[in-house]
């Protein structure tokens, strides 16, 4: 029983839910159980919230009862990343420097999860702050790839993605600041979406870049996603960047999907150097793909894009080293030497060194360099000359197609510890994804088949205007049903069982 409920989609969970096939608690159990059978293998979970997931699930089989009308979702359960607070769960954001803290209160998505009855069933691992592609970098050791635990699930939100390929939850949701979301989904065979800037409250969630972080839905189908999307997003009067306008109809474009007589932007600098064959030769027959199922593919250049990590890595940064000067060891989180010996500029500087980690390091002294008299200009500045030059390309590339497609990440999962002394390889991770961020696009990535060199996952990433999020599920509906009933949907069909 419980291997056939961990194989439902979430759209069949609460439909069975609804009509009383299933109770919330039998689906909550069963995943629970799954949980607890892999997880620790996996690592996808910092915390597991088991008694609260149960008293959620038992609140939604109580409603049923009633007679009450339940949500889209009502009783399906969710991973949720360790970046938005939660009222009475650890929020560590994957830092020592939070570890244990509860927090008071509930990030404005958590409470729109919680209003709609899905069941929260813990808090999944991240690259510390959100910073990183691999999920190494959380204070808590890194997360396995379900496809091979020897490999990296992505990153930031690897815990998230690695929860859905392990069938240890239908859904979850991740942060994406240059890729965080899209990127794990591509190398774990599963849907991520970026939702436009500003679409979904980053009220609750702990900054790392304020102008590019953005709260999405995981799924392991386009449906479920959209599903996701339509109870998270929303105005929010809590939240200065949250956009005041109606959400775009994802779930109906979900339901009907088609690119016939769409036009399909693929841009020249998302493929070259540096590109596994594997990887290409997919994203190539995505295109193909698109091109049967009647759409008119367009060439486009948009040659600021080959500037885009280097702006992302000067703006991020920046970002960080002003939002994170706020955990200073005095008033949360984890205090170091506050021992009477020390004055209370000592104290934080204890608490840093201890609190946070390399990469974290790194990142805050980055950009503190950048934005420091003198050195502003030349590089904070520039880099957001260039920002505009990309949101210029992008609205010039918008002109001649409805959606731009391209490869989700050069390459597919590689070994844990393979790129860890060595950045720069690192962050080429997020080279197809971070030019989206820069410029408040919305950003889809969905499973387009196995690399035939290794068989892992490949994704490929489709972009929309902002605010015009629909797009990415009417594409992503019909180029994933068309892969289905062609070679089969790979993470049911192929995935290994752990």
């Amino acid at each position: 029983m419980t291997d056939a409920i961990i194989k439902l989609t979430a759209a069949e969970i609460a439909a069975k839910i609804a009509s009383g096939e299933l109770t919330a608690v039998q689906v909550t159990e069963a995943h629970l159980a799954r949980i607890e059978a892999v997880d620790e293998k996996v690592h996808a979970f910092l915390h597991v919230d088991r008694e609260g997931a149960l008293a959620q699930a038992r609140a939604v089989d109580e409603k049923r009862e009633r007679g009450e009308k339940l949500g889209p979702l009502a009783g399906v359960p969710l991973a949720l990343k360790d970046i938005f607070t939660t009222v009475g769960v650890p929020t560590t954001v994957g830092s020592k420097i939070l570890e244990g803290w509860i927090p008071p209160y509930d990030a404005t998505l958590t409470k729109r999860l919680k209003d709609a009855d899905v069941v929260i069933l813990g808090k999944t691992n991240m690259d510390e702050f959100a910073m990183g592609s691999s999920t190494e970098n959380s204070a808590y050791g890194p997360t396995g790839n379900p496809w091979d635990l020897t490999r990296i699930p992505g990153g930031s939100g690897g815990g998230s993605s690695a929860s859905l390929a392990s069938f240890q939850a239908p859904l979850a949701i991740g942060t994406d600041t240059g890729g965080s979301i899209r990127q794990p989904a591509a190398v774990t065979g599963t849907v991520g979406v970026k939702p436009t800037y500003g679409a979904v409250s980053r009220y609750g969630m702990v900054a790392f870049s304020s102008s590019l972080d953005q709260g999405g839905p995981c799924a392991r189908t386009v449906l479920d996603a959209a599903l996701l999307h339509e109870v998270i997003a929303g105005h929010d009067p809590m939240d200065s960047t949250s956009i005041d306008a109606p959400v775009p109809p994802v779930v109906e474009a979900a339901r009907n999907g088609s690119v016939a007589g769409m036009r399909v932007g693929v841009v020249k600098q998302f493929r070259g150097e540096g590109y596994q064959a594997g990887v290409v030769q997919r994203f190539d027959e995505s295109v193909e793909l698109l091109r049967e199922l009647g759409a008119e593919i367009v060439e486009l250049d948009c040659p600021s894009f080959d500037l885009a990590l280097a702006a992302y890595y000067l703006i991020a940064p920046s970002e960080c080293s002003s939002n994170l000067a706020r955990f200073d060891g005095l008033r949360y989180g984890l205090r170091t030497g506050d021992d009477g010996s020390h004055s209370a500029e000592e104290v934080t500087s204890l608490t840093r060194e201890e609190g946070f980690g390399p990469e974290v390091k790194r990142r805050i002294m980055l950009g503190t360099y950048a934005l420091s008299s003198g050195y502003y200009d030349a590089y904070y500045g520039s880099a957001q000359k260039v920002r505009t030059l990309i949101t210029r390309d992008f609205e010039k590339s918008f002109e001649k197609v409805d959606v731009i497609v391209s490869p989700t990440t050069p390459t597919t999962a590689f070994p844990i510890g393979e790129r860890a002394d060595d950045p720069m390889a690192m962050y080429l991770a997020d080279l197809c994804t971070i030019p989206t961020n820069l410029a408040g696009n919305a950003a889809m990535s969905l499973p387009c088949g196995l690399a035939p060199e290794d068989g892992l996952p490949v994704g490929l990433q489709i972009i929309a205007p902002a605010l015009k999020d629909d797009r990415l599920y009417k594409v992503g509906a019909a180029v994933e049903a068309a892969f289905v009933e062609r070679w089969g949907h790979p993470l049911l069909e192929e995935a290994p069982s752990l």
